[in-house]
């Protein structure tokens, strides 16, 4: 047996402090890279429950999420004086118009706002029907874990988030994240 092969050769070996920090940038390197190759993990977060959303709509018909099981739910947090919102809304509506005979229920969750600037923004949008949520003091949205708007989630048919955006959906990221699960229907 050799010396440097034998039992407790591992101790006689050195690990100086400059191979130990390459080891770590290496293997860092290795980890970011790998999450960076995978496109489908930006802006999800892991699969967990949707917390409860459930009340009057701006129409005054009762909406629950719970209910909505077996439906695929696209949750956007959103407010009337936020121009990145507005924006966003005509893709909203063209998203549920398209992906509503799969299976689609697209949810607004409004802050902090008031309800003749919601009527007047879906009015001027063409998107008088969409289900609308009102959270005028923020509460829903905090339990949502929302940082700002615009915010979007994706609830699966069993009621977990399964995507989420924070900030303006495009049109790339709706089909990624709906596309196969409205297939499946």
């Amino acid at each position: 047996m050799s010396a440097g092969t034998g039992p407790g050769w591992w101790r006689r070996t050195r690990l100086t402090p400059t191979i130990l920090l390459m080891l770590t940038a290496i293997l860092g390197v290795a980890l970011a890279t790998h999450h960076r190759s995978d496109p489908g993990r930006a802006g999800q977060r892991p699969v967990t429950p949707a917390p409860a959303l459930a009340g009057a709509t701006l129409t005054g018909e009762r909406f629950d999420l719970a209910a909505a099981r077996g439906h695929v739910v696209l949750v956007n947090v959103f407010a009337s004086w936020c121009g990145p919102c507005r924006d966003e809304l005509p893709l909203l509506v063209e998203t549920a118009r398209r992906w509503s005979p799969q299976g689609l229920r697209v949810v607004g969750l409004n802050l902090r706002d008031g309800p003749e600037a919601v009527r007047a923004l879906l009015q001027e949008a063409h998107a008088d029907d969409l289900t609308v949520l009102p959270d005028p003091d923020g509460t829903r949205a905090v339990e949502w874990g929302v940082r700002g708007v615009p915010e979007t989630f994706v609830v699966g048919r069993d009621g977990r988030i399964v995507a989420h955006q924070p900030g303006v959906v495009t049109a790339q990221w709706l089909q990624e994240q709906l596309a196969h699960l409205l297939e499946t229907a």
